[in-house]
């Protein structure tokens, strides 16, 4: 510590925070480090990657704390408990903090928080997985796979068996090493109003490392930057967050000059702003949300960007809107969903599931996608995604909308690059899975109105 600030204590914070009270992680996190912003990059660096890191080993670390302590992980107070886990995190893969620092630093921490009595407990369950830990028997894969790939890969056994069902053994393993991995941030270039090569030649001025990211000319990969938000070309609205897998949401819709289009879930709006530049400020995008805190998040990215072919409004995309009846060429249903493609970006998804919440989805999709076929002109399109890898909220939920709705599935072959066609793409369909496309889970419909 340099800053006066304990560093430590704000990890218990942010962690209980995820853990206890709910919150997201990127929401706890920003919100810490946004509190304390003199923090030295350094000390910053750190709590993002300990309060990250414990959350995303989670599974792999209970099993650690569980081989060596009498008290199971799931009985203890919640403070010891992520005190404990956010040590282990440190012991286990940050080797440059010696083991007696983590340690001591976790005693301290229990004291300050007052759990005197518990000092010893701590001490001596740090202390012996230190000594100990590289001696850890962990699950066989040839005796129990489910069992083994949940611990060594830090995901619930439930999913596990899921995707394994779903995917096979060597692509579920393939999603699961994916989520564990660190990625830099994918931006989207606006190439409406300037050239990619402007635009990263901007971004290398700064110091930037740019890197090409698959599929899309106009996606780059940044990194070597200590915040997005003192680049020039995102101050001036030159490039966008977005994932790659978003972007192909653009190209699969294909809007034209002058269409008018319905984006039904549309915050932050990243999406929305795609298409409007798609049609160089001509038409409109009509980006929509369920409240006025998305809506203003919808607001601030036209701004930034300056858009001006997309409008943003407060509208629930459960209730019909019967002045947009038959009204647009393109309605995009990015509906809500599980999550479970972007896992790797937002761990605290994998903790949260449950069968009862998943079918609740099902529902709430069914219903935007009711709506979502009457606002589209006769030979309309509607673009149906998700980011999740759930066949229940994805094919099944796809096969129910064609069944119930006068909709035909389009190829997208035309519209996606070579290297991503396959025989769901020429039916009309797309899934991308994290480890497998080098994108996030992603998965994209497009059907033409009869």
């Amino acid at each position: 510590m340099t800053s006066g600030i304990n560093t430590r204590e704000m990890i218990l914070e942010i962690l209980l925070q995820i853990n206890e009270e709910g919150e997201h992680s990127h929401i706890a996190i920003r919100n810490a480090l946004s509190k304390y912003q003199f923090l030295p990059k350094q000390e910053r660096a750190f709590i993002t990657r300990v309060c990250e890191g414990t959350l995303e080993y989670r599974i792999f670390i209970d099993y650690i704390i569980d081989s060596f302590s009498k008290v199971t992980v799931d009985k203890m107070k919640p403070p010891i408990r992520e005190i404990l886990r956010s040590a282990v995190y440190q012991l286990k893969f940050m080797d440059r903090v010696p083991d007696s620092a983590v340690c001591n630093e976790a005693v301290k921490l229990a004291q300050r928080k007052g759990f005197y009595n518990l000092k010893p407990f701590v001490n001596g369950v740090l202390r012996t997985i230190a000594r100990q830990m590289d001696e850890l028997q962990y699950p066989s894969r040839e005796t129990d796979l489910v069992r083994y790939l949940s611990v060594r890969y830090s995901m619930p056994e439930e999913l596990v068996n899921r995707w394994l069902k779903d995917y096979g053994e060597e692509i579920t393993e393939k999603i699961l090493a994916d989520f564990l991995k660190e990625k830099p941030v994918t931006v989207r270039c606006r190439t409406y109003l300037n050239s990619v090569e402007d635009t990263c030649e901007s971004l290398k001025n700064q110091g930037v490392t740019v890197e090409d990211a698959p599929y899309l000319p106009y996606a780059k990969r940044i990194s070597d930057y200590n915040h997005i938000l003192a680049l020039d070309a995102f101050i001036q609205g030159k490039i966008l967050v977005q994932d790659v897998s978003s972007m192909l949401v653009g190209e699969i819709a294909n809007p034209r000059k002058g269409d008018y289009i319905i984006d039904m879930c549309a915050a932050p709006g990243g999406k929305s702003l795609h298409l409007g530049d798609k049609m160089e400020g001509f038409g409109t995008v009509d980006a929509r949300d369920v409240s006025q805190y998305k809506v203003n998040l919808i607001e601030e990215n036209i701004h930034r960007a300056g858009s001006i072919n997309v409008q943003a409004k407060v509208q629930d995309a459960t209730v019909f809107d019967v002045e947009s009846e038959c009204k647009a060429d393109i309605v995009l249903a990015d509906v809500p969903c599980s999550g479970y493609g972007v896992i790797g970006k937002k761990p605290e998804i994998k903790y949260r599931s449950t069968a009862q919440k998943e079918e609740e989805l099902v529902i709430l999709q069914r219903n935007i996608l009711d709506k979502a076929a009457e606002y589209v002109k006769p030979r309309g399109v509607l673009i149906f995604s998700t980011c999740t890898i759930a066949k229940e909220e994805n094919e099944e939920n796809m096969m129910w909308f064609l069944n119930n709705h006068p909709f035909k599935l389009e190829s997208i072959d035309e519209f996606v690059p070579e290297e991503l066609r396959s025989e769901t793409t020429s039916l009309g369909y797309l899934q991308l899975l994290p480890g497998v496309h080098g994108t996030d889970g992603f998965f994209i419909a497009r059907f033409r109105r009869k």
